[in-house]
């Protein structure tokens, strides 16, 4: 299995008509390269490529013998500029939206002589690039999964993006504070209240869950930038994939929700499946059951093993 981290250097010129020269990053699992079926990962906020193997963030999903099985697939996942897991970062970070990060990835595979893709599976802002990236090559895969997220940013995630750039902008442990509102979103009432039931943590002088939502914070702080972290979350903001375009995709799309997610709540999914169905017919739609929320399809592998199983 290679876990090397390599590199395609290239110029790219933003929508916002801003050049930059790219050092986009990647990692491939499983079979060489045009040996076997490709399958792109596009990874979540503070995800990376390293999807696979030991330390791979969705190695419940992806390996040998797993549902996405790595002895059958080329696995493909590209690091999102700026994420800082190569250690390239964007300061101007408003000078991206995820259109140019779906444009990055296109290019990408462009170069790396990749015409088209078995699958493209995205979770949450991953997947909200794999819509960007379908509306700009309609035909570039052949089944589209996108997992906790949609087409477009709606007023609510909108609004929970700004509370996080507010907090980014605060000078003490701005990442800290930021992590800990995302967490709340990430999760649900029922989610925390279940598993801390008001315990207090007497050595600790404080409620558990306090305890467990400052971990989180200190936890990215230490593993992530602040600048990686205030462009994740400007793209977050900024998903908008041109509607009218989407009846051109030719994918056959699996859309996956969590039914109590807060961040790309599971009705959003649902009539954006009831709108893709108007004018296609290989649309699905399918619900994770969870009281943890949105960060349900990190947790409950059971289920969305078997839903991917069943698409694959």
């Amino acid at each position: 299995m290679k876990t090397e981290l390599n590199y395609i250097n290239f110029s790219y010129r933003t929508a916002s008509g801003k050049d930059y020269r790219i050092p986009l990053s990647y990692q491939l699992f499983g079979k060489d390269l045009f040996s076997a079926p490709v399958i792109l990962i596009n990874h979540t906020l503070t995800g990376n490529s390293e999807v696979a193997g030991e330390k791979g963030w969705w190695k419940k999903l992806i390996g040998e013998h797993q549902v996405i099985d790595t002895n059958c697939y080329t696995v493909l996942c590209f690091n999102i500029p700026g994420n800082g897991y190569d250690d390239f970062f964007i300061d101007a970070y408003e000078d991206f939206t995820a259109a140019d990060i779906a444009g990055i990835f296109l290019k990408g595979l462009e170069l790396l002589s990749i015409k088209k893709l078995h699958a493209l599976i995205g979770g949450s802002l991953g997947g909200g690039i794999g819509w960007e990236m379908l509306v700009k090559n309609p035909g570039l895969a052949d089944i589209f999964i996108p997992i906790a997220c949609d087409f477009k940013t709606h007023d609510w995630l909108h609004a929970q993006c700004l509370v996080q750039k507010f907090l980014l902008n605060q000078e003490e442990e701005p990442l800290q504070k930021a992590r800990i509102h995302a967490m709340l979103c990430y999760r649900t009432p029922d989610s925390l209240n279940e598993r801390f039931k008001n315990r207090y943590s007497s050595e600790k002088q404080r409620l558990e869950s306090e305890d467990w939502l400052v971990h989180h914070g200190n936890t990215l702080n230490e593993r992530f930038s602040l600048r990686s972290y205030k462009l994740m979350n400007h793209l977050l903001m900024n998903i908008n994939a041109n509607e009218s375009k989407l009846k051109e995709i030719v994918s056959r799309i699996h859309l996956i929700s969590v039914d109590t997610d807060l961040f790309f709540p599971a009705s959003e999914m649902r009539m954006c499946c009831e709108e893709l169905k108007e004018y296609k017919d290989d649309v699905v739609y399918h619900e994770i059951q969870s009281i943890h929320g949105h960060d349900a399809f990190l947790m409950e592998y059971e289920q969305l093993n078997t839903i991917i199983k069943n698409i694959l």
